[in-house]
């Protein structure tokens, strides 16, 4: 059996080389059993490649004709696993051209025994030949969803870097009037009048690169909620919160897996609450104050429209403002989350909660929020069943669908809260998790306060934190949505597309910075230094208490650091802080350097990027947008020793190092996450010499002084006021437009 290899060099030096006129890739006949990191990379594009179509590339063809899984089942860890797959394929699967679905139990359970056929393969070679004969035989979106989520935890897939979700699947991602344009482009072989190419912001460079501008045309807004629609829309946000999901799905309960000896709860627990606390600090720039906690009975006075087309021409549903939650047809639902809210309140005033199997989980001890966590978001099978755990968030969602038909079937159209790439952009969903995230704090209240022991580490004094001006401005990022485009014939015969669709887009950005801080120790010894970024004023203009504040106080750095006897000046550079990753370089690129027979990963090039790319956040969005005059923060640092023994004795903490899952200081110490702002605080004993606050402003550029826009004439363009979407210097409309808003000022004045 033929396979073809996708990279210039093997690890088996016997192949024989054959080059392809277009990728370089090559022929060989060896397996795929140790090949290295580079080669495992190509393979994984090579299947993410064009996901909507069948493959283009004849070696993957040819594998998917060759294997047979039910004459390898040597080849699998668990025969079991392979048996139930083939069972559930031979009844039918999802159909190949509807939209998968992640809150469809009948959608996740299918996905899961493809996820199990996946992970249980024996080796590389084995995986990737089952990938092959998946790829062209399930869902598009099933397949990735499975496939992405065995590699995040397979041990041979270790380093290799997966195309971003928004460029495997740009509809989720990209505002529909933007892949109608490329379309438009595309059938017309881009053979526009330059009038209307200038009408709909479209430029094609002689390269055959097509820009379609994000900004073009009329945006429409549906309320005040729309103002932040740049933060909650944005690609790299709503990607890590599928990532999240990747490395801790909520289905992931049996043992072998290892994720229970993970600190995955307490993890997504935090991850929810920091969130919230970096969306608060967005609305404070824009003078909004914070957001209500999601009741059942209340009219949902904001609605939201996703402007998602997916590739089936269905339009993502509208909500409409003011429209009442409960329906005739989500009572269930309802009574369900009631019903589970109440035994998690009680088992939390309690101390204790008994499952249905007579096991209890005791909620007294601060460690034991990891129980109570993966109770709630996932992890803590109830049914024994990996595809039937009783998921909280995922209830919420369904309570909130408004697609009131079809909610288990094939032919199911998603609402923007089905998706994790897209629960992001709906304003009710940070509502919702402003709900769950209340019963941590309700568990938090009940333990003690911390004593001025666990705060202090004596010896050790701040003396000074000094930082560069935190500037932050709205740049331009070019998406590629070329994914999103079909290939004809003749693009399938070359294996590429003709031409790069680009969405040019806007987002939040800011200047690199850095802070020093000078710390004065009397002894030589391990620290962890922990720096949270947090309000001084509320959205009223009070000035905020450490208790007022806690909540909203966003961890945006964590290290270990040795401090020698003395003075320290400890140094931290934005673009360097812990799991915090800048640019993520466009796919094509990957295949580049693919190619490049210079290019070895090591261990420093995995740890530096595969792994933040994964579980990091992008250092662009570490600031709030602030003023132009400066919004007031605080920068809050303290430095403590580091501290082991305070954990479940079922978390290993080496593992968590080992699969590269070091969310905050989860692998550097055990303190709970958050400390020390988790707890109510005793302020008699809160202020020591190793922490000290530090006020801040951050300051927003205007659009005009920050970056010259791209290809776009605003000589005859003027400010139009009205707009909702985007902050106010970025809403220009023609001159032509003036007349009528004048008009229509005119017009009410007089009413």
């Amino acid at each position: 059996m033929k396979l073809l290899v996708l990279c210039a060099v093997l690890a088996a030096a016997a192949a024989s080389v054959v080059k392809d006129d277009v990728f370089g890739f090559t022929i060989a006949k060896d397996t795929l059993v140790t090949v290295d990191v580079k080669t495992k990379e190509l393979c994984v594009l090579k299947l993410l490649n064009h996901i909507m179509q069948p493959t283009m590339y004849e070696d993957v063809r040819e594998v998917a004709r060759e294997w047979t899984i039910e004459e390898n089942l040597d080849k699998y860890l668990k025969v079991d696993v392979v048996k139930d797959f083939v069972h559930i394929f031979k009844m039918g699967m999802l159909p190949r051209g509807e939209v998968f679905v992640h809150t469809n139990d009948k959608h996740l359970i299918e996905a899961i025994r493809v996820f199990k056929l996946l992970y249980f393969a024996k080796d590389f070679d084995v995986f990737i030949r089952t990938a092959c004969w998946l790829r062209e035989r399930i869902n598009p979106g099933m397949f990735v969803y499975a496939f992405t989520c065995a590699i995040f935890h397979r041990t041979d897939c270790r380093g290799i870097t997966v195309p971003a979700p928004y460029e495997i699947y740009p509809y989720f991602f990209v505002d529909s009037h933007i892949i109608n344009k490329a379309w438009m482009t595309k059938m017309t072989k881009a053979a526009f009048d330059p009038v209307i190419m200038d009408y709909y912001g479209i430029k094609v460079t002689d390269k055959n690169l097509v820009v379609i501008d994000w900004r073009k045309g009329l945006r429409h807004t549906l309320n005040k909620e729309d103002k932040l629609a740049y933060f909650r829309e944005d690609i790299e946000i709503n990607t890590w919160m599928y990532y999240l999901h990747m490395n801790f799905p909520f289905w992931m309960t049996d043992d072998v897996y290892g994720l229970n000896k993970e600190r995955r709860g307490e993890i997504l627990m935090y991850a929810y609450q920091q969130l919230l606390a970096r969306y608060r600090l967005e609305r404070l720039s824009h003078g909004m104050c914070d957001i209500k906690m999601f009741m059942f009975n209340n009219i949902l006075k904001e609605g939201y429209w996703p402007k998602l087309r997916l590739h089936t021409g269905d339009e993502m549903p509208v909500r409409s403002n003011n429209v009442m939650h409960l329906t005739k047809y989500n009572i269930k639902e309802k009574l369900m989350i009631e019903d589970l809210e109440g035994i998690i309140r009680e088992g939390i005033l309690k101390g204790k909660i008994e499952l249905r199997d007579g096991t209890t989980i005791n909620l007294k001890k601060s460690e034991d929020i990891e129980y109570l966590a993966r109770l709630i978001l996932g992890g803590l099978s109830i049914t024994h069943d990996d595809a039937k755990v009783i998921h909280l968030v995922t209830l919420f969602k369904k309570f909130l669908s408004y697609e009131l038909y079809n909610t288990n079937k094939y032919t199911y159209i998603p609402t923007v809260l089905d998706m994790y790439m897209t629960c992001l952009r709906d304003p009710v969903f940070w509502k919702v998790m402003k709900r769950i995230t209340d019963y941590f704090v309700l568990f938090k209240k009940l333990l003690p306060m911390y004593t001025r022991e666990e705060f202090d580490f004596p010896g050790v004094k701040i003396e000074s934190i000094t930082t560069d001006k935190l500037v932050t401005f709205i740049d331009e990022y070019d998406m590629d949505i070329t994914n999103a485009m079909f290939l004809d014939e003749t693009e399938i015969k070359k294996m590429h597309s003709d031409r790069l669709y680009v969405g040019r887009m806007r987002r939040l950005n800011n200047h690199p910075f850095k802070f020093n801080i000078d710390v004065v120790s009397d002894k030589t010894v391990d620290a962890v230094v922990r720096v949270f970024l947090g309000p001084k004023f509320d959205c009223m203009g009070r000035l905020m208490s450490v208790n007022d504040k806690r909540m909203d106080m966003v961890e945006i750095d964590n290290f270990v650091y040795k401090l020698e006897t003395g003075k320290n000046t400890i140094v931290r550079d934005s673009k360097e802080m812990h799991n915090m990753f800048m640019n993520r370089p466009w796919t094509r690129t990957i295949w580049d350097k693919a190619f490049d027979t210079n290019i070895i990963k090591n261990d420093k090039m995995v740890d530096n990027w595969w792994f933040k790319s994964r579980i990091g956040f992008t250092t662009r969005m570490l600031l709030p947008l602030g003023k132009k005059g400066g919004l007031d923060m605080q920068l809050y640092v303290i430095v403590t020793p580091v501290r082991t023994g305070l954990l479940l004795p079922t978390v290993d903490m080496t593992m968590m190092r080992d699969r590269r899952v070091c969310y905050w200081t989860v692998c550097v110490d055990t303190m709970p996450l958050g400390f020390p702002f988790d707890r109510e605080i005793d302020l008699t004993r809160f202020f020591t010499s190793n922490m000290k606050f530090h006020d801040v402003k951050i300051y927003r550029k205007d659009m005009n002084l920050a970056n010259n826009i791209k290809d776009m004439d605003m000589t005859d363009m003027v400010m139009k006021r009205d707009d909702l979407t985007y902050l106010d210097t970025d809403m220009l409309v023609n001159w032509s437009y003036r007349d009528v808003m004048m008009m229509s000022i005119d017009h009410m004045t007089r009413m």
